[in-house]
């Protein structure tokens, strides 16, 4: 069965953006992007990249790990107000929204209802696994539903921002298991956790 996996970039304290919740690796940002992070986004999780940036790179491989996107619509907006109506349209684009109304790209789909039913509904479905791209709320509401996190640990603290699965996520304790990583010159990681069962956690 496919999983939902949680696959962000996030401070060694815990934050994806800062307190504005903006792009933080925009041109006003403050993530720092080394040669060897970004060549091994290229050469591992291409279809991560956003449809400028892959053209821009030349990148035509469709990657093997992911089909669709999901995301919240604060993330979904930052791209709006750079001009991008689907950041990712090699990719099946869902943004969760009660309040965005119609869909501003006929290829992004605007989802109004609860995201774990069309997670659950995604889920039973053949196809590459699910991506969260963010933001935190998005994720903190579909905690329960993540099956793998992939995180991009930048080798920078901020003191303050955006947590890893937005401000109002409930405490519910889970624990996971290091599958994978990588350690990168740059000093940045990526750190693959698969989601363990026992007898503390529900189903």
């Amino acid at each position: 069965m496919r999983k939902l996996v949680y696959y962000i970039a996030a401070t060694l304290d815990g934050f994806i953006a800062g307190p504005d919740g903006a792009d933080p690796t925009g041109p006003d940002g403050f993530w720092p992007i080394p040669d060897d992070y970004l060549h091994h986004l290229v050469s591992e999780y291409p279809e991560t990249l956003p449809g400028p940036a892959r053209q821009a790179f030349g990148i035509t491989d469709q990657g093997s790990r992911f089909d669709t996107v999901l995301e919240g619509r604060h993330s979904y907006e930052v791209g709006l107000k750079a001009g991008v109506t689907d950041a990712y349209p090699h990719l099946r684009h869902l943004v969760f929204s009660r309040t965005l109304g119609s869909s501003p790209d006929p290829a992004v789909e605007v989802i109004g209802q609860d995201p774990i039913a069309t997670v659950r509904e995604l889920k039973r479905h053949d196809g590459k696994d699910v991506w969260v791209i963010g933001g935190g709320a998005l994720a903190g509401a579909l905690y329960s539903e993540i099956d793998q996190l992939i995180i991009k640990l930048a080798p920078l603290t901020i003191g303050a921002g955006i947590p890893l699965f937005g401000r109002d996520a409930v405490f519910a304790p889970r624990t996971w298991r290091l599958t994978d990583h990588t350690v990168l010159d740059s000093g940045a990681l990526f750190l693959t956790y698969t989601r363990t069962q026992t007898g503390n956690e529900s189903a």
